[in-house]
């Protein structure tokens, strides 16, 4: 990956984060049509917060979003903004598919992953993310 580094104020960075949600008990709800309208929605909402989806993609019951950020963005803020915003896209664009398993507001477990990706390269993440089983 080339250098692809953030200017802002004062500072040049090159941050980038790995984060993994499930859904709610692990069910098996994504098809690819729902991760592929959750791509689209990540790419949007992520670029009013001035960060940029490195790689995304999931399997039925969890996904994976690689995405740059700069040092201004509190990352717990941001996670929060992710799951509150997505479900309730995804839940009111999905909304049969949702109540299958679903019976209250909800569509993440309330627990997340997040990691820098200084532990290994950017190209295995993207390699490990792109590799995952999704639905077809």
């Amino acid at each position: 990956m080339k250098n692809d580094f953030v200017s802002r104020g004062r500072s040049v960075s090159d941050l980038k984060a790995h984060l993994v949600l499930t859904t709610k008990y692990r069910r098996k709800l994504f098809t690819k049509e729902m991760l592929d309208r959750l791509h689209e929605i990540f790419e949007d909402l992520l670029e009013k917060w001035e960060c940029k989806v490195i790689e995304f993609n999931g399997e039925e019951n969890h996904v994976h979003l690689l995405f740059q950020y700069h040092p201004g963005v509190e990352l717990s803020k941001l996670v929060n903004n992710i799951k509150t915003v997505t479900s309730r896209r995804l839940r009111s664009e999905f909304e049969s598919r949702v109540d299958e398993f679903y019976h209250k507001d909800v569509l993440w477990n309330g627990s997340y992953f997040i990691a820098s990706c200084g532990g290994v390269t950017v190209s295995t993440l993207k390699r490990y993310i792109e590799e995952q089983n999704s639905p077809s």
